[in-house]
């Protein structure tokens, strides 16, 4: 027997943040204003929510060039803080 893979589909909030997080520059408003008026959340846990998202599977499936482009600044990010850090 083949096993069926069932796939967790992505959440419409989630849908939205990416959504937003492709589209955010075209805004008239500010991104900080635009992330507490559409999601209602401080910029702060906006990032830490996306941070996560984008470690989803569902997430990749959804938008995959946005993700990979998020997951890629994420890393340079990490290693730029290591690098600081042995820096001294």
């Amino acid at each position: 027997m083949t096993e069926a893979i069932l796939e967790t589909p992505l959440a419409e909030r989630n849908a939205a943040m990416l959504d937003f997080e492709e589209r955010w520059f075209t805004l008239e408003v500010p991104k900080e204003q635009a992330i507490m008026e559409r999601f209602g959340c401080s910029t702060t846990r906006y990032y830490q929510r996306l941070n996560t998202l984008i470690d989803d599977p569902a997430a990749l499936d959804y938008k995959p060039l946005l993700v990979k482009r998020l997951r890629r600044q994420r890393a340079q990010r990490q290693a730029a803080r290591s690098a600081r850090r042995l820096r001294g």
